[in-house]
């Protein structure tokens, strides 16, 4: 079973009235924010636009420059 909670003054406080069983052993992973500063699109942004030399089409026919099929038109 998963529950949700929050940290305040360092402790584990669960968001809804959950009773656990004194002594339950349990496992706590902390989640990363969702505000995008860490995600992988935001830190593979930097990298947009940067690429040089690559064909007009690259994007319609990127099987054919990787691995040799026909040409889409």
């Amino acid at each position: 079973m998963t529950y949700k909670g929050r940290v305040k003054n360092g402790v584990v406080v669960l968001d809804r009235r959950t009773r656990l069983p004194e002594g339950a052993e349990v496992r706590v992973s902390v989640e990363q924010p969702r505000d995008g500063r860490d995600s992988l699109s935001r830190l593979l942004l930097k990298y947009a636009g940067k690429a040089k030399g690559l064909p007009r089409d690259l994007a319609r026919n990127h099987d054919h420059y990787l691995y040799g099929t026909p040409k889409r038109s």
